[in-house]
């Protein structure tokens, strides 16, 4: 079995067992870390960082994909807490050549919760190496369209996303969206590894992604399935557009697109691309679910806190097939110990993924490179979380 570096409490031992399975289950390595009501009670890692075997170690951090978008979501709150920001005010206050397209009475509020309908990127761009260039993919979010009326349903944006919020952050800021991200939520909770656009001696500690050559055909046609799946389901009068999950996910190369490569951990593509340690997860959320301090610094007030993680949508998402209870850039916490009421955070494609809860005071992070679970999660996931949920209500 793998061997796990880093400390534990006594009373979350069963954090400890959990990761060493999921990790002898497979290739890889992987990083935990778990803060309870202030106190830093599993900080772990282990496996392996890269195809040669080289040990995952304590400044590893790894790319995790749409975890990546609660610390974008963060950032707009920052704003949002100056009063900078109006949630309900249209974006194109911020950003005017957004009002184009019928995009004029879109909220950020719809941005944040998913409702702006402007989750179709497989239409938006003829190649994955686009997203690394933030004013095309601005420009082209600006003259798109919506698919959805505005408001009228969450459509879970995957990928666009972190540019229709990223963009706010930067016209308000006017500062580069990797730059207000260091200077705003990383310097102050002095954070060791939390980047969305990283500098090159940060992305000399990204763990190398490893996905199973069989995951990477299966998402690489995934396309095609979902559109087949589609006439067959038309077939049977079912009335869920499956196709939506292709749009909003897949791009032609997306599959080919080198994810931890320094040129695109130098760019910012704030729904997918965050480089992180575990460690700076957790203490972010830990500090979130503290009603926005921790040890004395104060990230946001706990009325923005109140606001930014109160449920905006309860239904089935029209691409994310079950419910998803999006706050304003956060979902449910759902572990396999249940689902905290006020828990909330985001999860990503591969297994990673951050949380906190206010009940329990518990921020919670796992970040990992070897797997490909779906598209919006992993069970492992929810098994950490499960476990942590567990330790925490017994402590």
């Amino acid at each position: 079995m793998p061997q796990l570096h880093g400390t534990v409490h006594p009373d979350f031992w069963p954090v400890a067992r959990a990761l060493t399975k999921q990790l002898g289950r497979g290739p890889g390595g992987a990083a935990v870390c778990v803060y309870h009501r202030g106190e830093k009670v599993v900080d772990i890692w282990g496996g392996a960082r890269n195809a040669a075997g080289e040990p995952w170690r304590a400044e590893t951090m790894s790319v995790s994909f749409s975890t990546t978008k609660g610390v974008t979501a963060t950032a707009l709150h920052i704003l949002a807490d100056r009063g900078l920001v109006d949630y309900d005010a249209p974006v194109a206050r911020y950003w005017p050549e957004f009002a184009q397209a019928g995009k004029d009475a879109i909220t950020v509020r719809q941005l944040l919760s998913h409702q702006a309908g402007l989750y179709d990127i497989r239409h938006l761009i003829d190649d994955a190496a686009r997203m690394r260039d933030w004013e095309h993919m601005t420009e082209a979010l600006a003259r798109s369209a919506p698919r959805l009326t505005p408001g009228s349903a969450s459509a879970y944006h995957g990928i666009t996303f972190g540019w229709l919020v990223g963009e706010i952050v930067q016209r308000v800021s006017g500062r580069p969206f990797a730059q207000f991200v260091q200077e705003e939520i990383a310097a102050p909770l002095d954070l060791d590894g939390l980047y969305v656009g990283a500098p090159a001696q940060a992305s000399a500690h990204a763990a190398e992604l490893l996905m199973p050559e069989r995951g990477r055909q299966r998402m690489a046609a995934l396309g095609d399935r979902l559109d087949r799946a589609q006439r067959l389901a038309g077939w049977f009068g079912v009335r869920y557009d499956l196709r939506r999950i292709a749009d909003a996910l897949i791009v032609p190369g997306i599959m080919d697109f080198p994810w931890a490569a320094p040129e695109t951990l130098a760019a910012s593509i704030p729904a997918a691309n965050g480089l992180f340690t575990a460690r700076s997860l957790a203490k972010l959320y830990a500090t979130l679910a503290n009603g926005g301090s921790f040890n004395g610094v104060r990230l946001l007030s706990p009325r923005t806190i109140e606001r930014a993680t109160e449920v905006q949508s309860r239904g089935i998402d029209l691409v994310v097939p079950f419910p998803m209870h999006w706050r304003l850039g956060y979902h449910r916490a759902a572990t396999t110990a249940g689902t905290p009421p006020r828990g909330f955070g985001h999860y990503g494609f591969g297994g990673s993924g951050a949380w906190g809860d206010p009940d329990l005071g518990l921020g919670v992070a796992l970040v990992l490179n070897s797997g490909i679970g779906t598209p919006f999660g992993d069970l492992r996931t929810a098994q950490l979380g499960g476990t942590v949920l567990r330790c925490a209500r017994r402590r």
